[in-house]
């Protein structure tokens, strides 16, 4: 007995015993509709646009109407995290006192936030 026919005699046993499952051809898988397909990318793009684009380019208006709005005597903190009053805006810059003898120059657009009137002289106390 060849070893072919050997095989062949023992595929049915196996077959019964459930060790091997015959091949049956498999149905085509419908395809998806293009409407499916496209909600998960754009339902992506709605929430990295909610979480991420919009409140990033709010902050960016809030700080350009901020440093637009800055005027003479105005109490600031700038990145460095000084304190100071401006004594003068020239363009893109201003000048700051940080106290009765030091004065320096910053730019507008690193002003962090503008503080209430009389805020410097409570905190120097």
């Amino acid at each position: 007995m060849s070893s072919f026919a050997k095989i062949a005699s023992i595929t049915p046993a196996l077959v019964l015993l459930g060790l091997i499952q015959p091949a049956f051809a498999a149905e085509a898988a419908a395809a998806p509709s293009p409407i499916l397909q496209w909600i998960f990318p754009i339902a992506i793009f709605a929430m990295f646009y909610f979480l991420v684009i919009r409140p990033q380019s709010k902050r960016a208006k809030e700080h350009k109407n901020m440093v637009e709005a800055l005027a003479v005597n105005n109490e600031i903190i700038f990145a460095g995290g000084l304190m100071g009053r401006i004594k003068a805006i020239e363009g893109d810059y201003a000048i700051v006192s940080l106290n009765d003898h030091n004065e320096v120059m910053v730019q507008r657009s690193s002003v962090i936030s503008v503080l209430p009137n009389g805020t410097i002289e409570g905190v120097a106390k």
